[in-house]
């Protein structure tokens, strides 16, 4: 355990001088006081780890000092080939540059590390997208992979979509684009909205990359933004996709549930809104069924939702709801209770 460790922190020393301490015990889930010890630990054994004192101090390798990767064990060279995602770097336009740099890593490699590297890309394959869907790259993505890449503000045209069926709305929009995100098959662009009006600068926000209708280099941006220092795309999207599922829970359902159904509940319902149901669930009754406050999307969500576990559950209220089930049982009953057509002739 230690030895990975130690091997880590030379490698972040290396990739990224002048980490402090406080920066190092960070990212190796350690004490600022462990971190001073193996880096005296990393000095005894030939590595020249350095402490530089003041503002522009922190960690550094001696000049000339590389630590190689022909250390790699195995199993490391291996998950290091698996941690491309092929269909992406296709999107973005960089299956060339990757190829280009597996080659590059695969002659650094000792032989016997490089087969292991290999033989992962015999055995894994990830495939981003959901079923059912066909996989397209929004055309505009390498730009906008580009405009990433150099920090530069843009202007892009979006398609935002009409509210209960309506066409969508152009709109356009100054962006300053701090990273691309893949989910389910699907890209989205998060960045910053400078100037958007009074009270509003620098507001967040999120766009599907396959609604932008037109990208173009904003009026004046030959520079590169400042990018915000704290800003983590990992952490902001994470906040950003709870909040947007919890956004969408705008009405709630009484519903019973047999075992069965209640066990069925998370294949069909949203998860945000079956924890939240599952927080405020009664005691099983005599018969085994629970009653819960359901948050769904909308009635008509549920109502696709939920039948999907037949008798399984009962809504109770609003009863709008309960009605447009009930009328979807008789027409169910009028319908497998008459004989087959082909019967009766």
């Amino acid at each position: 355990m230690r030895a990975a460790r130690l091997i880590r922190m030379a490698l972040l020393v290396q990739s990224t001088p002048g980490l402090t301490a406080a920066a190092l015990a960070r990212e190796l889930g350690v004490s600022e006081r462990t971190v001073i010890r193996d880096a005296q630990a990393l000095q005894e054994a030939g590595v020249p780890v350095r402490s530089e004192r003041g503002r522009t101090g922190g960690y550094r390798l001696a000049p000339g000092h590389r630590t190689r990767l022909t250390t790699l064990h195995p199993t490391e060279a291996e998950t290091l080939y698996l941690s491309g995602l092929p269909t992406a770097l296709r999107d973005l336009g960089l299956s060339g540059p990757a190829d280009t740099a597996r080659l590059k890593l695969s002659a650094t490699l000792l032989p016997s590390l490089r087969a292991a590297a290999e033989s992962s890309v015999r055995r894994f394959h990830l495939d981003a997208p959901a079923w059912f869907r066909e996989p397209s790259a929004p055309e505009l993505l390498p730009e906008l992979a580009r405009a990433v890449w150099s920090d530069l503000t843009v202007g892009l045209g979006y398609a935002r979509p009409g509210r209960d069926g309506a066409a969508p709305r152009g709109v356009t929009r100054l962006l300053e684009p701090y990273g691309l995100v893949l989910k389910a098959g699907v890209w989205y662009v998060v960045g910053r909205v400078p100037g958007e009006g009074p009270g509003r600068d620098g507001a967040w926000r999120t766009y599907r990359v396959d609604r932008i209708t037109a990208l173009s280099p904003a009026p004046g941006a030959g520079e590169p933004f400042v990018r915000e220092p704290s800003f983590d795309l990992a952490a902001h999207w994470r906040d950003h996709a709870a909040g947007f599922a919890r956004a969408l829970l705008r009405a709630t359902v009484t519903v019973r549930l047999t075992e069965r159904g209640l066990s069925r509940l998370p294949s069909v319902a949203d998860p945000a809104g079956v924890d939240r149901a599952m927080a405020s669930a009664s005691a099983p009754d005599a018969a085994g069924r629970v009653t819960l406050d359901l948050p769904v999307e909308s009635d008509e969500v549920a109502f696709a939702q939920l039948t999907g576990l037949g008798a399984e559950v009962e809504v109770l209220a609003p009863q709008g709801l309960r009605a447009r089930f009930r009328e979807h049982a008789q027409a169910l009953a009028a319908l497998y209770g008459a004989a087959p057509e082909d019967d009766q002739r």
